[in-house]
C-alpha cells in the first residue's frame, strides 16, 4: 500500500507560480509511474502530468505544456510539480496518483491517489 499526500495548493494570482508536492510512505515510489490529475468545479478529472519511474521520461497535457514540470526524487518518495504563468483555467483539485507499471493517462489507471490540494488562480 502507498499513502500519498499533496501540499503546495493555494490562491494565486494570474501570471504567479505554486510547487505542488506529493510525498509518498508505506512503499517506495522508485519503480512506480506517477502521474498529477487535476478537477476542476463540474469536470472530470484530467491528467496534468506525468513522469516514469526514473524521471527519464515525462508527458504534459497540452493545457499546461510549457507551463509545468514534474519531477521527482526517488530518494526522497516525492513527486512534484512546479506550475508557471498559472491562468485562472488552472484551478482546480490537484491529485497525485502512483501506479506500479508504465506511465498511462487515464484517471481508471492509476491504483493510488492523495486526497487532493487546491489551486485556485484569481484574475
Amino acid at each position: 500500500q502507498v499513502q500519498l499526500v499533496e501540499s503546495g495548493g493555494g490562491l494565486v494570482q494570474a501570471g504567479g507560480s505554486l510547487r505542488l508536492s506529493c510525498a509518498a510512505s508505506g512503499r517506495t515510489l522508485s519503480s512506480a509511474a506517477m502521474g498529477w490529475f487535476r478537477q476542476g468545479p463540474g469536470k472530470e478529472r484530467d491528467f496534468v502530468a506525468g513522469i516514469i519511474w526514473s524521471g527519464g521520461f515525462t508527458n504534459y497535457a497540452d493545457s499546461v505544456k510549457g507551463r509545468s514540470t514534474i519531477s521527482r526524487d526517488n530518494a526522497k518518495n516525492m513527486v512534484y510539480l512546479q506550475m508557471n504563468s498559472l491562468k485562472p483555467e488552472d484551478t482546480a483539485v490537484y491529485y497525485c496518483a502512483a501506479r506500479y507499471g508504465s506511465m498511462r493517462y487515464r484517471r481508471n489507471e492509476y491504483e493510488y491517489w492523495g486526497q487532493g490540494t487546491q489551486v485556485t488562480v484569481s484574475s
